[in-house]
């Protein structure tokens, strides 16, 4: 993929896949990130409460890590949310999990480089103030931009993982220091009176502000095809992975709520402790002399990982764009891709530029509230996908599932992921009353993307709710020799032709150039069980049958990603008819095209290839292949196997234009398909 590939190996070489802790040090550092800020803001908020906000967050976060580790390991795409949400619902809803999460990566990329400049004034003062301040911030920004725009390499998010171990290393510091030194929980617990010292308002505010740490999960998720992780070390992702970003959450703020003046009032917090909160906290300890060695310690850590927290989220940015564009969900010349570097540089350059005009009213509170909005709409979402997929994928395999189920209409619901759903939901609804910045912005960024969404979809003439897909190269506007297409759906029987079949599909699809290391196109290798009448839908198959359907599934995968660039997802679905659990299975995933094998001629049904019912194609497929050329609202292309006394049919017409939109309907007429005759071996590459 062009958004993450280390240019510097020679072409012919096998990319080095991300480790789970290159993974966690991306979430951490993104996550963690937000106490050298959030903190602030929380605790002007929240004061003696603080420590139970940020308890509860971290509680939140610990919920959420699970549902986007079963969700990103289930698809392995680009997205995060965005992807969870288009095969558990519609592509209307993944565009609205998406679209959320742009708006607060921008916001997320432009707080990391404001607060940097407060750090940074530790060194040299004028820089956490006025005009310096926006300057230092907006530079920042561009060069993070110019950075991605360049290309992030694996090798270079590995070394995220010393920057985290650092900054964990000194916030530990800063916590065992706070212990010891300053804790005063007598003080804290004096400072509560509940409901007016904090308000209740406040509270729940604050409790909306700490869930700035979770994009980190969104960034990370994006990564989940680069990623090599056992089963194992997803669960240590999970388990110590979240405990340890909670520790420092609750850790930090026990500490904060006795070193800074939460028992005096919101009205005692000078601009140190709101914008640069660790500064304030290391200003309490002593000795003097503590104080002078700490601060430039915390400072520099600081620095580093509010930056690496920003390039974090512009990668974010770079990936959820990139895969909008190519699903057709935002215009495709914003998501044009870079000739040399291979990277959404239009899109890439629009986020710097929001980033950059929101630094410059250099308002903490009011950004922060309006992040909240995007975050807990995308993290209801993708809770509710994750329950969604456990009743639309059951049998997709799972490298790791959310614990705690429990049964619901035959199927395990995950608990921890219904409670995300709900806290999520609600906190949403809270911010849109409370804060009246994130309301009337928030609202607003909706509105308009989905108007554009819809405006876009419908002067393309492409459907709301189907996924479409454009392949690499439409993005990248270079020339094709022969029409590709972004993703093909191949019905696997466990028969011969499976593998002329698949070959075809790897011939049609999108190829990329040599500097990219993801696919140009998808292939959905699909095994339909045909479920008679007299069985429910979802009674249990025979092992031997699901054996050969696994068996013949690995070998589509094999065959298939012999073709560079193309990947091969593979899938076992119900249905009551084979032809109606094919052209359903294309409906949902929005494929561009169908590509299936044609029933073997013989010399009484030999025929030439034509459409529409009655003529002599009826004579040559059998109904499976019937119904989905009649009912299918994308390309269906056939592959004929040979007879054992070779027939001689028409020549094989070239694979007619690929209308950017599929047609609308389907219906009882042949409409909106299209066949062709391939020879066995003209699919070889």
């Amino acid at each position: 993929m062009p958004l993450l590939g280390d240019h510097s190996r020679a072409p012919d070489a096998v990319p080095r896949p991300l480790s789970s802790r290159a993974l966690f040090a991306l979430v951490y550092t993104t996550s963690v990130s937000s106490v050298y800020f959030a903190l602030g803001v929380v605790a002007h908020r929240a004061l003696g409460l603080t420590p139970v906000v940020f308890l509860v967050a971290g509680l939140f976060f610990a919920l959420s890590s699970m549902t986007y580790v079963e969700g990103a390991a289930l698809h392995r795409e680009r997205g995060g949310s965005s992807v969870f949400a288009r095969y558990a619902f519609n592509e209307l809803v993944s565009f609205v999990a998406g679209w959320s999460i742009l708006l607060d990566y921008s916001i997320l990329i432009a707080v990391t480089a404001f607060t940097t400049t407060n750090y940074m004034a530790q060194f040299w003062d004028p820089i956490g103030s006025g005009v310096p301040e926006v300057l230092v911030a907006i530079s920042i920004i561009v060069a993070v931009a110019i950075w991605n725009i360049r290309g992030v390499t694996i090798r270079q998010l590995q070394r995220q993982v010393a920057i985290a171990v650092a900054d964990l290393g000194v916030q530990v510091i800063v916590i065992v220091l706070g212990l010891i030194i300053v804790f005063d929980p007598t003080a804290a617990i004096d400072s509560i009176h509940f409901g007016s010292s904090p308000a209740w308002d406040d509270v729940v505010f604050a409790l909306t502000i700490a869930t700035i740490a979770f994009t980190g999960l969104e960034a990370a998720s994006s990564l989940a095809g680069e990623a090599s992780a056992s089963r194992r070390a997803l669960k240590q992702l999970v388990g110590p992975g979240s405990a340890s970003i909670v520790i420092v959450y609750f850790g930090i703020s026990i500490v904060a709520v006795s070193a800074l003046p939460v028992s005096e009032g919101a009205g005692a917090f000078t601009t140190q402790d709101v914008e640069a909160p660790l500064l304030g906290i290391a200003d309490a300890f002593d000795p003097v002399w503590l104080v002078d060695v700490l601060k430039p310690i915390v400072a520099l850590a600081a620095v580093t990982a509010l930056v690496a927290a920003c390039n974090g989220a512009m990668l974010g940015t770079s990936r959820l764009s990139y895969a909008l564009a190519t699903n057709r969900q935002i215009p495709s010349r914003l998501g044009r891709l870079h000739s040399r570097f291979g990277t959404p540089y239009v899109l890439i350059a629009l986020a710097a530029l929001v980033a950059a005009a929101l630094v410059v009213p250099a308002d903490l509170d009011f950004l922060v509230g309006i992040y909240a909005v995007g975050a807990l709409l995308a993290f209801t979402i993708a809770h509710l996908s994750i329950i969604a997929l456990r009743f639309r994928e059951p049998d997709r395999p799972r490298p790791y599932s959310v614990p705690l189920n429990f049964r619901w209409a035959g199927r395990p619901v995950p608990l921890p992921a219904v409670i995300g759903a709900l806290l999520s939901a609600a906190g949403w609804v809270s911010v849109l009353i409370l804060h009246t910045g994130a309301r009337y912005v928030g609202l607003a960024w909706l509105i308009g993307g989905m108007l554009l969404y819809v405006i876009y979809r419908r002067i393309d003439g492409n459907p709301l709710l189907k996924r479409v897909m454009v392949p690499e190269k439409a993005l990248m506007h270079e020339r094709r020799d022969q029409e590709s297409f972004g993703s093909i759906l191949v019905p696997i029987f466990g028969k011969p032709l499976d593998d002329d079949i698949v070959q075809t599909a790897g011939r049609l699809a999108g190829t990329v150039s040599d500097d990219v290391d993801e696919e140009g196109a998808v292939i959905e290798a699909i095994w339909v069980f045909e479920i008679p009448m007299a069985l429910p839908i979802d009674a249990r198959l025979p092992d031997a049958q699901i054996k050969r359907a696994q068996e013949a599934l690995r070998r589509a995968k094999a065959v298939g990603e012999e073709y560079e660039g193309v990947i091969v997802q593979t899938a076992m679905i119900r249905a009551r008819r084979a032809g109606q659990g094919i052209v359903n299975e294309a409906k949902r995933r929005g494929v561009e095209a169908i590509v299936l094998a044609a029933e073997e001629p013989s010399r009484v049904r030999g025929g030439a290839l034509m459409g529409g019912s009655g003529g002599p194609l009826d004579n040559f497929v059998g109904e499976a292949t019937k119904y989905v050329l009649r009912k299918a609202d994308c390309r269906v292309i056939l592959t004929a196997p040979a007879a054992e006394q070779p027939l001689k049919l028409p020549p094989a017409p070239a694979v007619p234009p690929v209308d950017p939109a599929p047609a609308a309907g389907g219906g009882d007429s042949a409409d909106g398909a299209s066949a062709t005759a391939d020879q066995p071996g003209e699919a070889q590459r």
